[in-house]
């Protein structure tokens, strides 16, 4: 975290910093969710079923791979002082790897597979890299801001990309050879690439370069991720916020894969209801990320993330309880306002515990826990629905997560991390 010792960042740096989540929330909203995987199973691949089976074996894949690289690529970064260049290339390989998509048609099923592959982990290493930068533009008394802030733009402009993505797709566009859907890709690349050209022209590298052959930083990526693990108890608090996370973004990550089939199952909505609920949705968490960003620099990060654990528990509860549509929109939108906050107030928690040295390696870290939080969820969600044929009871399972979180989450203590952390810088 700055501490006043190097240039404080200008406005104009913040901004810029908080555009890229502006530019980068176009891959997840359109390739990821709603429309190339979509087109994938539809299309590209030879049946449906084969479709989906295939999809979900390139998202694992990338996030096996994503898992194993990320603490590595982000200690790398670190030890080169050259995180803003790592990023660079990761992002124009997102942008590459994603505009080639455009050419995936029928036919296409494992080079389309393989390529997303590429585009996805390119995409998560910018993640974690851009993350990494939280640290350096704030202080301690506005980093939930400004959190918030970039977290706040990404929403908007993951929902912004949406809207226009839908004009092409409904006819904006011929709908000849899927023209209309596979331009989406198009869209996405020039997105991400034009809103991210901001931070690479105003955002300063702090730490100095050091030069070294490539091997090198390899060597050291590994020493560093060793030595880390060798010397946990000087990041036991950012550990634990790690491993918390890791339970509490389950249950997130869960609710969002399944909402629209619970929907579907549970109330008769439609695709369009399920568009309309998720924009709704997705515009409440924007604001309440922004928002929520004044009162976690008020009470803490800590305090921030329990207060929506607490709220994503009640909220669960009136998703199993309602018996009608409108009982599951006011859940649903609750879902929203605290899904938010609770994203951007574990980034800048942790951002509070990662000494200057390690900014790069921690948020690789934090991307490898979000990839871990992908697996035990959906595989509680799917044993407790084959149980008991009941959406309902299967969601109920997902409390666990949400509880469990909340208690690992009371073992750190957020004074003490602050304070490890502005040790290690001095």
């Amino acid at each position: 975290m700055n501490d006043g010792r190097i240039q404080a960042p200008t406005r104009r740096e913040i901004v810029s910093w908080a555009l890229y989540d502006f530019a980068n929330s176009a891959f997840t909203t359109l390739v990821v969710t709603f429309i190339f995987s979509a087109y994938y199973a539809a299309r590209v691949a030879s049946d449906p079923i084969e479709g989906a089976i295939w999809w979900t074996r390139a998202v694992q894949a990338s996030a096996i791979i994503i898992a194993l690289i990320m603490p590595v690529l982000g200690a790398m970064a670190d030890y080169g002082g050259r995180k803003k260049r790592f990023l660079l290339i990761s992002t124009v390989l997102c942008v590459f790897f994603t505009a080639a998509l455009f050419w995936m048609g029928p036919g296409d099923a494992w080079i389309a597979a393989l390529i997303f592959v590429f585009a996805n982990v390119a995409y998560e290493a910018t993640q974690a890299l851009y993350n990494a930068f939280l640290p350096e533009l704030s202080t301690r008394e506005n980093i939930g801001r400004v959190s918030g802030f970039g977290w706040g733009l990404g929403y908007f402009g993951g929902l912004l990309c949406l809207a226009v993505a839908l004009g092409m797709v409904s006819g904006w566009i011929p709908e000849t050879d899927d023209l209309n859907v596979r331009s989406t890709n198009l869209l996405t690349a020039v997105w991400f690439l034009v809103f991210s050209i901001p931070m690479f022209v105003f955002l300063r590298e702090r730490q100095p370069p050091r030069s070294a052959p490539l091997g090198e930083y390899v060597r050291m990526g590994f020493g560093r991720v060793r030595d880390t693990f060798r010397n946990l108890r000087e990041y036991r608090h950012a550990i634990r916020l790690l491993i918390a996370r890791l339970i509490y973004n389950d249950g997130l990550v869960t609710i969002f894969a399944m909402a629209a089939i619970y929907a579907g199952a549970e109330f008769g909505m439609g695709t369009s209801d399920v568009l309309v609920l998720g924009i709704v949705v997705n515009v409440a968490a924007g604001i309440s990320a922004i928002a929520f960003g004044f009162l976690n620099d008020r009470i803490g990060g800590k305090r921030t993330i329990a207060i929506t654990l607490v709220a994503l528990i009640g909220t669960t509860v009136l998703a199993f309880v309602a018996r009608e549509p409108p009982a599951f929109w006011t859940a649903a939108i609750f879902l929203g306002l605290m899904v938010g906050p609770n994203q951007a107030a574990s980034r800048s928690l942790l951002g509070s515990f990662v000494p200057e040295s390690k900014q790069g390696e921690l948020f690789g870290l934090y991307a490898f826990s979000g990839k871990l939080a992908s697996v035990l969820g959906p595989l509680s969600y799917g044993l407790v629905l084959d149980a008991t044929r009941s959406h309902r009871w299967a969601l109920a399972s997902i409390l666990v997560f949400f509880v469990i979180g909340l208690a690992l989450l009371a073992r750190v203590d957020e004074a003490e991390g602050i304070a490890m952390a502005e040790g290690a810088r001095l």
